[in-house]
């Protein structure tokens, strides 16, 4: 007796066989079409479940010109902003029923973003959201190819290219607020690195609420996001006890460094010394003390996103650009007391 023949792969007429329906009926139940009974669309779904089809995507685009792909171009995904925005994003193409291809780049410079969506362009997504936290990528959105349904993501203005961004200006403010109305004389600040958008704005929220309160605004302490540049900062303020009582560092890994360094140097938070953070990581309240931080909603983010660039995709022709700007959170932990 010879080896049996492997079994094919269901189709749709399979489908359509054990729902006791039409060919056309199972279509218009995977292109979600309004015209179907509810429950001839259980009974296909059941059908579908049971035998395991899988659309054949490629023949539904030739049909419908749509992949129900979309492309991402993002950077450096070890940071916890940028990991996290995408993750948001993807979860919510899912939830839209869309695929996701991610291109993901070590150094952001315009050749790279132009390659990415180059790259993303040849496999016919329907639109790309690009994750845009530079200077340099969101200017490379300039030269979107013309009729790509585009989303740039903490991108500044971004030419003509519609934007989602959380408000860094109010996170920052939020922060530097917080820490005044504890009686704190002024606050320093430890920055993100330059060409960072979300550092640009945090720097400007943290000045503009110094400045609008009537305080002194002290000279900023430049940081990479890292925890290493994080304890740098913190050993330079260790030694400035006297006039530093407050610091709002623009993110938590930072803020790590800093509670490391003042650890060692025998400066007491928030006794002697208050911290805010930016990001609300999920170590955070696990810092020794817990940290007190600016949360950003990332989930939000995500899908506003991508119900901005599934508005393009639907309207297939010219949209206007749009912005959004997701709201942050001030989130209280124990890294703040009142002045000493």
């Amino acid at each position: 007796m010879g080896p049996s023949p492997e079994r094919r792969p269901p189709v749709m007429a399979d489908v359509a066989k054990v729902a006791g329906v039409s060919h056309q009926t199972v279509s218009r139940v995977l292109n979600d079409h309004p015209n179907v009974r509810a429950e001839t669309r259980t009974r296909v779904l059941r059908a579908i479940d049971q035998l395991g089809y899988r659309r054949n995507l490629v023949a539904r685009a030739l049909v419908t010109k749509h992949s129900r792909t979309l492309g991402v171009v993002s950077f450096d995904t070890t940071l916890y902003g940028p990991a996290s925005t995408v993750y948001g994003i993807e979860q919510a193409a899912r939830e839209a029923g869309y695929f996701v291809s991610i291109v993901s780049l070590r150094t952001i410079d315009r050749a790279g973003v132009h390659d990415a969506i180059d790259y993303l362009t040849d496999q016919g997504v329907d639109g790309i959201v690009v994750v845009a936290p530079q200077r340099s990528a969101a200017q490379a959105l300039e030269d979107m190819p013309t009729g790509m349904p585009a989303v740039a993501v903490e991108g500044g203005q971004a030419g003509e290219v519609s934007v989602v961004s959380v408000d860094q200006v109010e996170g920052a403010a939020l922060a530097t607020r917080h820490l005044l109305d504890l009686g704190h004389e002024t606050v320093w600040h430890i920055s993100g690195p330059a060409d960072w958008l979300e550092a640009e704005g945090r720097v400007q929220g943290w000045r503009e609420a110094l400045t609008a309160a009537g305080h002194r605004v002290p000279d900023v302490l430049a940081g990479d996001w890292s925890p290493r540049s994080g304890y740098r900062a913190g050993k330079r303020l260790a030694e400035m006890t006297s006039e530093v009582t407050a610091v709002f560092v623009a993110n938590d890994q930072m803020a790590l460094g800093v509670l490391r360094a003042f650890a060692e140097e025998g400066v007491r938070v928030p006794e002697q010394i208050s911290i805010v953070g930016f990001d609300d990581i999920p170590e955070s309240e696990f810092f020794s003390p817990p940290l007190t931080t600016i949360r950003q909603d990332f989930g939000a983010v995500g899908r506003r996103s991508i119900d901005v660039l599934l508005r393009q995709i639907e309207a297939e022709g010219p949209c206007e650009r749009e912005r959004h700007v997701v709201p942050p959170r001030f989130v209280a932990r124990a890294s703040t007391a009142h002045a000493r």
